[in-house]
């Protein structure tokens, strides 16, 4: 079995972990600056504290990164600047939701350091109880990765280029979170028109299972919108490097960003408290929505 390092130990990469420490591999992370949640996380996953990025990458044979995509390239930087100090190459895998541009200038920063790159994407809720998320790969180096598959994911192989994951992840998030926004962002319109009742009565009748969705949906972003914010960016980075509109995902990250805004996302997935009426969930991100768009003006 392999020595992993894991870095982000969020609700999928503490899963993540668990899995591949169920199936015998030994798990590292490094928890200097993380919080007491992410340690908490860590030591039920059965992951190991090294201290330093020094000690991981000399440690580790396979470092995946799952963090906000925001942080991505910056950590990629500081993995770099730890293989050529400490002269270690193991391989380094991204698994963040960014552009195929991004995978490739992150790819290239591991590369100049010596150490082998896999590009990655996360398709899937975080592995447990037997379910498996799937971990679609590309470059040339993902039979280096062989060895993972079963422990919780699924290895799916897509092809030799960096930028091939990364690019089918963007793809796929552009529509289920942009499906999510958009959802969201109607209910809103509907809230600022003094029109949600009515609104709401009609898809019941003849959008009922839509509307069932969107009564899940609204409430549900709330925990997880601040990491959203980046991805709907790189989606709409995306799109412009294919000369596509870019505007969709930028009014998403909008959504996400007034979502973000409000009490309802202080909790966690693991503390969220759903009950709250979906008309004033909905009226919570109108007002904050509004709000940054006049401050924008």
């Amino acid at each position: 079995m392999s020595r992993v390092a894991i870095i982000g130990m969020g609700g999928m990469g503490h899963r993540m972990a668990a899995e591949l420490t169920s199936g015998g591999h030994d798990v590292l992370t490094c928890l200097a600056g993380r919080g007491t949640l992410s340690q908490a996380r860590a030591q039920e996953a059965g992951a190991r504290d090294v201290y330093t990025l020094d000690a991981l990458v000399r440690d580790a044979e396979i470092i995946l990164s799952v963090m906000p995509p925001e942080q991505a390239d910056a950590f990629a930087a500081k993995i770099a600047s730890a293989c050529q100090k400490t002269q270690s190459t193991p391989l380094f895998v991204d698994c963040n939701a960014v552009s195929p541009q991004s995978a490739v200038a992150i790819g290239e920063k591991i590369a100049a350091a010596g150490a082998d790159f896999v590009d990655a994407s996360i398709i899937g809720m975080p592995p447990q109880d037997g379910k498996r998320i799937r971990l679609y790969v590309s470059g040339p180096h993902v039979d280096r990765l062989a060895v993972l598959d079963g422990h919780g994911l699924d290895l799916k192989p897509i092809g030799p280029n960096v930028g091939q994951a990364s690019g089918l992840k963007m793809c796929y998030a552009a529509l289920t979170k942009g499906q999510m926004t958009l959802q969201t962002a109607v209910l809103m319109l509907a809230e600022a028109l003094d029109l949600f009742e009515p609104f709401s009565e009609e898809l019941e009748l003849s959008q009922n299972d839509v509307w069932q969705r969107m009564q899940f949906i609204a409430p549900f972003i709330a925990p997880d919108s601040a990491r959203w914010i980046g991805e709907m960016r790189e989606i709409a980075a995306t799109f412009g490097a294919a000369n596509l509109p870019t505007g969709f995902h930028d009014a998403a990250a909008q959504v996400f960003a007034a979502a973000a805004s409000t009490p309802l996302a202080q909790a966690t997935r693991e503390t969220a408290d759903f009950s709250t009426p979906l008309q004033d969930v909905v009226a919570l991100y109108t007002a904050a929505c509004q709000a940054g768009v006049a401050k924008a003006r």
